[in-house]
């Protein structure tokens, strides 16, 4: 029986780094675009931008985690989602600013590399690529032994993307009269985990295997859903309705529904003078957060600035385009509802 060495001894067994990440070219090779320049492996991913495509880019960039829907991954032993939350949630950050992705780079942190979870996450970055048309150009994986939890790991994402200068979404159209489109979200996505939990798992007893009452699903499998990606129906809500000069555009805002639900996230791409009159009521929301609500004595204000609702996209758009967005929006396979209108005020999301 060979020797370990003493960096294996000590926790990292560099051996056993490696021939995980044997499957990580053939991953990486079916997100590659044409743009993707090299092999995998080196110290920088190289990514050659075409600008003839382009009057005048702009890179947009972002960078994000999951948050503590890890710990229901750990918990539940389930990774396989985790890699396509993270780009979605990445991609949908950028979108929003009307910019195309065009590559991403992954972080893992852990203790001790585990074989299951680390394909699972990987291959989850490799589909949330695949689907948004976005090269997985590299990363990083560290063994940090001591520092985790034993099963335990942390992960990020850094996307970049590009723009038109001139195209970029500000909201410095928007105006009293227009309208709020929300456009549906699969469930919690990647925010508002640390309070589920508690109501859940603490308050409520339950287990990751348990299932909800009243809902008749799986904790997990309710925690556990991915994270929509609303890039690929921007790109064409974009291309449809804003094709002439700025002051004619039909989507003149896009807000991410992540962390700070919509009490923090709209204000971003409103005027000072303008606030958000959010309509309730005129929406699907989710049976989740009907379970959250009543379990945990949330009010209804703190609801909507901790968790979606059940929207995790909204656009604003001029009146005489809000039936077309509807209508591009559900005929790209998502459901869609006019949820709220401008209003004159102070960059403020008034719930009605």
């Amino acid at each position: 029986m060979a020797k370990k060495s003493a960096y294996a001894s000590a926790g990292v067994d560099l051996e056993v780094s490696n021939r995980l990440k044997d499957d990580l070219p053939t991953l990486l090779a079916s997100t590659k675009r044409p743009e993707v320049l090299g092999e995998v492996g080196g110290f920088g991913g190289l990514f050659a931008l075409n600008t003839r495509k382009y009057r005048n880019p702009v890179l947009v960039s972002s960078v994000d985690g999951v948050g503590t829907k890890l710990k229901v991954a750990f918990a539940a032993r389930r990774h396989d989602t985790i890699g396509q939350d993270l780009v979605n949630h990445c991609v949908n950050d950028i979108a929003v600013i009307g910019a195309e992705p065009l590559f991403f780079l992954d972080y893992i942190g852990t203790g001790k590399l585990q074989k299951k979870a680390f394909t699972d996450i990987v291959r989850g970055f490799a589909i949330g690529c695949r689907e948004n048309n976005c090269s997985l150009v590299g990363g990083e994986t560290a063994q940090m032994p001591g520092f985790y939890q034993p099963g335990e790991y942390d992960v990020s994402g850094t996307i970049v993307g590009v723009g038109e200068k001139n195209r970029i979404l500000d909201g410095s159209t928007v105006r009293p009269g227009d309208k709020i489109i929300g456009i549906a979200a699969s469930g919690l996505h990647t925010n508002g985990y640390s309070l589920a939990r508690n109501i859940l798992f603490d308050k409520m007893k339950l287990k990751p295997s348990s299932r909800i009452p009243g809902l008749g699903i799986k904790a997990a499998d309710e925690l556990l859903k991915v994270h929509v990606s609303y890039g690929p129906v921007v790109q064409k809500l974009l291309k449809k309705f804003n094709k002439g000069a700025r002051r004619s555009w039909g989507v003149k805002g896009l807000a991410h529904i992540t962390g700070g639900g919509f009490i923090d996230n709209i204000p971003r791409v409103l005027p000072e003078n303008c606030n958000a009159v959010i309509l309730r009521g005129t929406w699907d929301v989710l049976p989740i957060y009907e379970v959250l609500q009543a379990k945990g004595k949330v009010s209804e204000t703190e609801m909507h600035q901790v968790f979606n609702m059940g929207i995790g996209m909204i656009a604003i758009v001029d009146e005489e385009s809000a039936k077309g967005v509807l209508r591009t929006i559900r005929a790209n396979g998502h459901k869609a509802w006019e949820i709220g209108l401008i209003d004159s005020g102070t960059r403020k999301v008034q719930l009605a």
